[in-house]
């Protein structure tokens, strides 16, 4: 086994273990509360669906799920908004390695549940919730899925009640360009390099760092992959497109890789006389 497959096998343990809270087995209903003095009884479908009725109100939904290609779902309890109530989580497996997600939450104001929508303002990688694990100790949902040879993953978190992407990864694609300007060491157990943003609630970016395209990184500030110039000579400018520039750097220097934009890719040094700086070198060429 490669270390991808590995890798897959302990984000699917980790989904199992996240999701065994409750789950329903075929035809078995869930009886949970959903808020204080709200109980709800789902009872899941043959066509994948799930049928809720609520108490006191009476009311009664049908929920649709994540079915897969047989129109089958796995319905599974658990407290994704971290409020201390569980949510409807229905999962299934789309093509050979990835798996949807849909998560049910229940609303107070209107009372029933709604499909909870995550605000990504476009930068999220998998476009839906995918392979969703739940972090109670940093209140962080993961969202992973696979596109080609590629592993990519998304991070969650909530301001309030919005959920709204908290840190996304997009694969560098410099090659030799890249490497003929820094050397780095890369283990085995290393994917791809890719760039890290963390965004607050409205998506702006807050951080950004050049790291491990395979994993989600630690908790905590973004760290850069480390690396040493190969030039002699490589010119260090004060923003991407700027074509002229006082600052360099020489060969040997170490340096810590931030973000990277249209051939462009952000540095920090730290100078043993000025201390940090940041600038940009063009890989372009």
């Amino acid at each position: 086994m490669n270390y991808r497959e590995c890798m897959r096998g302990l984000v699917l343990v980790g989904v199992l273990a996240a999701s065994a809270q409750a789950s329903a087995d075929e035809g078995e209903t869930l009886r949970f509360q959903v808020a204080a003095h709200v109980q709800a009884h789902a009872d899941p479908q043959q066509d994948g669906s799930i049928a809720v009725q609520l108490s006191p109100s009476g009311r009664r939904q049908t929920l649709a799920g994540a079915a897969d290609a047989d129109g089958h779902s796995s319905w599974g309890l658990e407290d994704v908004d971290f409020d201390g109530y569980p949510e409807l989580v229905a999962r299934a497996s789309v093509g050979m390695v990835n798996e949807a997600v849909t998560v049910y939450r229940f609303d107070p104001g209107s009372g029933g549940f709604h499909a909870l929508q995550a605000e990504t303002h476009g930068k999220d990688s998998c476009g839906d919730l995918m392979g969703l694990s739940v972090d109670a100790a940093t209140r962080t949902l993961t969202s992973s899925c696979r596109s080609g040879p590629m592993w990519y993953t998304d991070q969650y978190r909530f301001a309030g009640p919005k959920l709204y992407l908290y840190r996304s990864e997009s694969v560098l694609m410099l090659g030799d360009t890249l490497n003929a300007a820094l050397h780095w060491v890369q283990t085995d157990e290393q994917g791809p390099l890719a760039v890290w943003r963390s965004y607050d609630a409205a998506g702006h970016v807050l951080e950004s760092a050049i790291a491990d395209g395979l994993g989600a990184p630690p908790e905590g500030p973004l760290r850069g992959q480390q690396a040493s110039v190969l030039a002699t000579r490589l010119f260090l400018f004060d923003q991407p497109g700027a074509s002229s520039t006082r600052r360099y750097l020489v060969q040997g220097d170490r340096v810590e890789m931030l973000d990277e934009q249209d051939g462009w890719v952000k540095l920090r040094y730290r100078s043993p006389k000025l201390g940090p700086l940041v600038g940009w070198i063009n890989v372009n060429d």
